[in-house]
């Protein structure tokens, strides 16, 4: 894949008002404000693509982006922080879930931790449910750029010990959005993942 070109194609509040199945789909899950709309927007080099906030549960639908004519980056809703109902995150759960159990293209989940913190009991969930139902995924680690290099390393190790613990070998890739670390190797994972060689 090149990322050279991407655009917005649509949000899908739920499973079945996703695009058509066609191409393979690869999306973006973790904590709000982790930075998934960052990362999307530094790997296809488009600032403006995906929006950012500050405003922690601001995105509540899947988000559509098309790259390269053949390829979905999908923004899934952050977990964790909504000022929503009790109601409303539920619903949120079951149509995450759906979609990931359920979607026929999906290819890669990368699961986006923030570095200066210890995953939460919810990022250990679901990397515990992602392994159980044999999804494939990675593990960014985001916003590297924060802490030193020595932090970012502890942090690693951190994370790859309670992955260990559960029995679960994936890639761990440190990113910082801002001075562009990690983000040529996400792109071969996702190329990998995928099926198109990287470009």
């Amino acid at each position: 894949m090149q990322f050279k070109k991407a655009k917005f194609v649509t949000s899908a509040p739920s499973l079945d008002v996703c695009p058509d199945p066609h191409f393979p789909e690869i999306c973006f899950a973790g904590r709000s404000n982790v930075g998934k709309s960052t990362l999307i927007n530094a790997l296809v080099d488009h600032q403006g693509l995906a929006r950012t906030s500050n405003v922690p549960g601001k995105t509540r639908v899947m988000n559509y982006y098309l790259v390269d004519d053949r390829t979905f980056l999908v923004d899934l809703p952050g977990f964790g922080y909504a000022q929503v109902s009790k109601e409303e995150r539920e619903r949120w759960g079951r149509d995450i879930r759906d979609y990931l159990l359920q979607r026929p293209t999906l290819k890669l989940v990368i699961h986006l931790v923030d570095i200066r913190h210890e995953p939460s009991d919810l990022d250990e969930q679901f990397f515990y449910w992602l392994g159980a139902n044999r999804l494939p995924f990675i593990v960014v680690l985001t916003k590297g750029d924060k802490i030193s290099y020595n932090k970012r390393q502890q942090s690693k190790a951190r994370l790859k010990r309670i992955l260990d613990e559960m029995n679960i070998e994936v890639p761990i890739v440190i990113s910082s959005a801002k001075e562009g670390t990690g983000v040529g190797e996400v792109k071969k994972l996702i190329s990998e993942f995928a099926q198109f060689e990287s470009q």
